[in-house]
C-alpha cells in the first residue's frame, strides 16, 4: 500500500495546500467514511459540511472552501482533481501473467510482449494482440482481429471477426463488438417502405418473406476509446462501423451497422443509434436518446436525454424532444403551449357570460 504526502497530492491535483500538520494518506473516501490515513474528498456543499464530523486530517475542497481546523488542498476544477486522484488510487484488475492454461490460442495468432490472457479466453486464427494488453476471463476474439497496445478487455467480451481496435482501449464486461448488423430485405415493399412512400400502410402481404442481409464488414475502433458493459456495436454491411479516437461509450448502448462516430464523443447509457448514421466530433448523446437510420449530426452538438431524432442536424445543435427539434424551437413550443393554456383559462372565465348572452339573444 503506497502512502502520499500532502505536498505530493497538492502537486498531482495542481491545488493550493493549506497545511496544518504532517500527514500521509493511502486511501480516498468521502468525509464520513474517512480515517486518519484517508484523503477526504469534499467537492460539494454536502461533503464540505461533513468535514466537521470527519476523522481525516486532510481534505480536497473547491477554491474558497478550506476548513479552518484541518489541512486542505483547494482546487479550481474539482471534477478534474477527482479524476487525477481516482487514477492515482485506482488498481486495475489483473488477468495474471502470461497465458492461462485454459486459454485457447490458435497457431496463427501473433501476441506482443507482456500480453495477459485469462481463463477460458479464445483467440482465433490470424488475430494480433499488441504489447501489454490484458484480456480477462471468458473473452472471445474472432478471426483476424487486431488489438493494439495497452488495452484492457474485461471478462465476457465478444469481439467478432475483422475488428480493428486501437491502443489504450478499455472494453467493459459483456460488450459485443462486431456482431452482424440488423439488416433485412423483403421481395416486395414491406410496411415500412409503404409508410415512407405513401404515408400510410396498405396492400398488406401476409405471406411476406424476410431475408437476412449478411454483414461482410467489420468494426474499427480508434485509440483511447472506452466501451461500457453490455454495449453492442455491430459490424458494417461491407465497410467498417467506426468509432473515433477518445470517444467514451456508456453501458447498454446500441450502435448499428455502418455508423461513423467521430472523435471525443460521449454516448450515455441506453442510447440507440440506428444503422448508417454519421456523428461528428465531440457530440454528446444523452441517456435513452434514439436516432433513426441514415442521419447526420454535426460536430459539437448535444442530443438531450430521451430525444427522438428523426432528421439530420448541423454542427453545434442542441437537440431536444420527440420528435426532436432545436432547443430554441422546443422552448418556443413550450411558450406557445403555456400561452394557449392561459387563453383557455381566460375563455373559461368568460364562458358563462358568453353562454348567457347567447341564450338571451336566442330568447
Amino acid at each position: 500500500m503506497k502512502y502520499y504526502t500532502a505536498e505530493e497530492l497538492a502537486r498531482i491535483t495542481d491545488g493550493i495546500l493549506n497545511k496544518q500538520e504532517e500527514v500521509k494518506v493511502c486511501k480516498l473516501y468521502p468525509p464520513l467514511m474517512a480515517d486518519e490515513e484517508t484523503l477526504a474528498l469534499a467537492l460539494n456543499e454536502e461533503e464540505i459540511g461533513n468535514l466537521e464530523k470527519t476523522k481525516a486530517k486532510i481534505a480536497v475542497v473547491p477554491f474558497g472552501a478550506a476548513p479552518e481546523n484541518m489541512s486542505s488542498i483547494e482546487v479550481s476544477r474539482p471534477r478534474l482533481a477527482m479524476m487525477k486522484l481516482l487514477t492515482l488510487f485506482y488498481e486495475a484488475p489483473t488477468a495474471g501473467e502470461g497465458i492461462h492454461p485454459s486459454a485457447v490460442v490458435y497457431s496463427t495468432v501473433h501476441l506482443g510482449k507482456n500480453v495477459s490472457l485469462g481463463p477460458n479466453v479464445v483467440v482465433n486464427e490470424g488475430a494480433e494482440i499488441g504489447d501489454n494488453t490484458k484480456i480477462l476471463a471468458n473473452v472471445y476474439i474472432g478471426e483476424n482481429v487486431k488489438i493494439g497496445r495497452d488495452c484492457l478487455i474485461h471478462a465476457g467480451v465478444n469481439i467478432g471477426k475483422d475488428t480493428i481496435i486501437g491502443d489504450r482501449v478499455i472494453i467493459n464486461h459483456g460488450a459485443s463488438i462486431g456482431a452482424d448488423g440488423f439488416s433485412f430485405v423483403t421481395e416486395t415493399p414491406d410496411n415500412i417502405e409503404n409508410a415512407k412512400r405513401e404515408g400510410e400502410i396498405k396492400d398488406i402481404n401476409k405471406e411476406q418473406i424476410v431475408y437476412k442481409i449478411p454483414s461482410l464488414g467489420g468494426v474499427k475502433i480508434g485509440n483511447d476509446v472506452e466501451i461500457g458493459a453490455n454495449t453492442c456495436i455491430d459490424k458494417g454491411t461491407i465497410e467498417y462501423t467506426q468509432i473515433g479516437d477518445q470517444t467514451k461509450i456508456d453501458d447498454l448502448v446500441m450502435i448499428g451497422h455502418n455508423c461513423k462516430i467521430g472523435k471525443a464523443c460521449m454516448i450515455v447509457s441506453q442510447a440507440g443509434i440506428a444503422g448508417s448514421c454519421v456523428i461528428g466530433d465531440r457530440v454528446v448523446i444523452a441517456g435513452q436518446a434514439g436516432l433513426a437510420d441514415h442521419l447526420t449530426v454535426g460536430s459539437d452538438s448535444i442530443i438531450m436525454a430521451q430525444a427522438g431524432v428523426s432528421k439530420s442536424f448541423p454542427e453545434r445543435s442542441i437537440i431536444v424532444g420527440a420528435p426532436a427539434v432545436p432547443r430554441k424551437e422546443f422552448i418556443r413550443q413550450l411558450q406557445t403551449m403555456k400561452k394557449a393554456e392561459q387563453l383557455i383559462k381566460k375563455f373559461r372565465a368568460y364562458e358563462k357570460v358568453l353562454n348567457a348572452d347567447v341564450e338571451n339573444n336566442e330568447g
